[in-house]
């Protein structure tokens, strides 16, 4: 365990205990009598981040390892049964966390933002997909990055250009992306109400007149690649490098956070675990922002 991890994991305690303190009822609910929980909110959503930039995937593994490695940090540890129900019923603290770090960052006034989606795959035998508690939600889909087939979901992220998380949604390999970023705007419209001038850079799936004219009624500015026989777009030099920035961001999350080894079998399963790496990467960022660092999406310092 480095300083760097316990550091990050520190001011993540303390960011979100005074959270809880101030906005008691973000708490996952539970009855007025009963036995209090020995392992707290803010330790929970601590030792998920800390599991995420770890790369434990087992859950088992992972309290293993922090019994042996982490009592200064914990006084409690649950066994992974609570471990885990506590984490799913945990799923709307750890959005309004990744909130609120994202809010308490640097990044999160950037003017510039990249869209783009990335496979969540959730199985691959057919006996798999035909008893999966997922089947319905995950469907078929096609990864054109890497030319396959895959049976999952898809992770809607919208980032600023050093990585940051900005807004996100989980949907079914088939939705459409386009569809879903203007539902994710719907459902914030403070999102962009500030923001006069957004620029927002996509890939040439994000097309579409009634689609773009949305965009500019909120707000932004669409910039992306022509499509076969369009006329060539504003700002079409700039796709190339910013390709690669979206690709790194979706890498961080699979090569380094592991998110295709999510274990989720369950829709809230998947769904917490999915917002477990969001919070590990914007958890990150906002440490790398509060201590000067010059890269703001590295892991390095936290994932060993």
């Amino acid at each position: 365990m480095t300083n760097d991890v316990d550091t990050l994991a520190t001011a993540l305690y303390v960011k979100t205990d005074d959270l809880l303190k101030q906005a008691p009822h973000l708490a996952p609910w539970r009855p007025k009598v009963g036995i209090t929980p020995l392992l707290t909110d803010a330790e929970l959503v601590t030792l998920a981040v800390m599991q995420a930039l770890l790369g434990f995937t087992s859950e088992a593994r992972w309290l293993r390892h922090a019994r042996a490695h982490l009592s200064h940090l914990f006084g409690y540890l649950p066994l992974q049964p609570g471990y885990n129900k506590r984490l799913r019923n945990a799923a709307g603290l750890i959005t309004t966390v990744i909130r609120a770090l994202a809010l308490d960052t640097t990044l999160w006034t950037d003017d510039v933002w990249v869209v783009d989606s990335t496979p969540v795959e959730c199985g691959r035998s057919r006996e798999t997909v035909k008893r999966s508690d997922l089947a319905g939600w995950a469907q078929y889909g096609y990864c054109a990055s890497h030319s396959r087939y895959f049976w999952g979901l898809r992770l809607h992220l919208v980032c600023t250009l050093g990585g940051l998380p900005v807004a996100f949604a989980l949907t079914g390999a088939k939705a459409d992306e386009r569809q879903t970023l203007l539902g994710i705007l719907d459902t914030d419209p403070a999102l962009v109400g500030d923001r006069p001038g957004q620029i927002l850079i996509a890939d040439k799936h994000y097309y579409g007149k009634d689609f773009e004219h949305a965009l500019a009624t909120a707000g932004i500015e669409l910039l992306r690649r022509a499509r076969q026989g369009e006329a060539e777009r504003p700002g079409a030099r700039l796709f190339k490098p910013l390709r690669q920035t979206i690709e790194s961001i979706n890498q961080t999350f699979k090569g380094q956070l592991d998110l295709e080894r999510h274990g989720g079998r369950t829709p809230a399963g998947v769904i917490v675990r999915v917002l477990q790496r969001v919070l590990a990467l914007t958890a990150a960022i906002w440490h790398n922002d509060k201590t000067g660092q010059p890269v703001k999406r590295s892991l390095t310092a936290y994932d060993h």
